[in-house]
């Protein structure tokens, strides 16, 4: 898993609450177990009309926004169905971080699990974040993971709470299989052990 730690780019606004998984990645697109690939359909029905033409109007399809970083949405983001192929798909798309007032629990630890930063704040903090990202590709954020502040365009910090795993996490890239392996070494030793003390298994 990528490694997070500070992030300068842009943030594309999005003021919807309630936005699901369904809406972030649409059901006929879940077949892959791939990682890789889902970007193209992130907010599919949003962003293609029926003829798969891009909408104009959504936000990422607007020049400013196409290279996007950061997201800034409403209330409840990743409410829904609890589908993983909903953060492969921000992170295929290039979004490493979303800020939101509040999330739906299991998107909120999946976007850990896969490289994403999930920033929840007071909605007035999400008010001014999304104003900023409202100027266009002019205004970048950066967020720094290991201070925990997310810093607008203007200089505006803002200071958010993240769980101390998570962010050791996060910041050395590791998933639950790279936490695994970080104790190589010692189930190495019990397995050599176990292979000698019980050789019929």
């Amino acid at each position: 898993m990528d490694k997070f730690t500070t992030l300068t780019g842009i943030a594309a606004p999005m003021p919807m609450i309630n936005i699901d998984t369904d809406m972030i990645i649409p059901k006929q697109f879940l077949k892959t177990i791939k990682r890789s690939g889902l970007g193209v359909n992130l907010f599919d029905e949003m962003r293609y009309d029926d003829d798969g033409k891009e909408i104009p109007d959504f936000v990422l399809n607007k020049d400013a926004y196409r290279d996007a970083e950061i997201l800034v949405a409403g209330d409840n983001f990743g409410c829904g169905s609890s589908r993983e192929h909903a953060p492969w798909a921000i992170k295929d798309f290039g979004i490493r971080c979303v800020v939101a007032p509040s999330f739906a629990d299991i998107f909120f630890n999946n976007c850990f699990k896969n490289g994403i930063l999930p920033i929840a704040l007071p909605q007035e903090q999400v008010d001014i974040l999304m104003k900023d990202a409202e100027k266009g590709s002019n205004a970048r954020m950066s967020v720094d993971l290991d201070a925990q502040t997310i810093t607008t365009s203007d200089g505006e910090v803002f200071s958010f709470d993240v769980d101390p795993f998570k962010k050791h996490c996060l910041m050395n890239g590791l998933d639950d299989i790279g936490l695994t392996m970080e104790k190589a070494a010692a189930i190495d030793t019990y397995e050599r052990s176990a292979s000698q003390a019980r050789p019929w298994v």
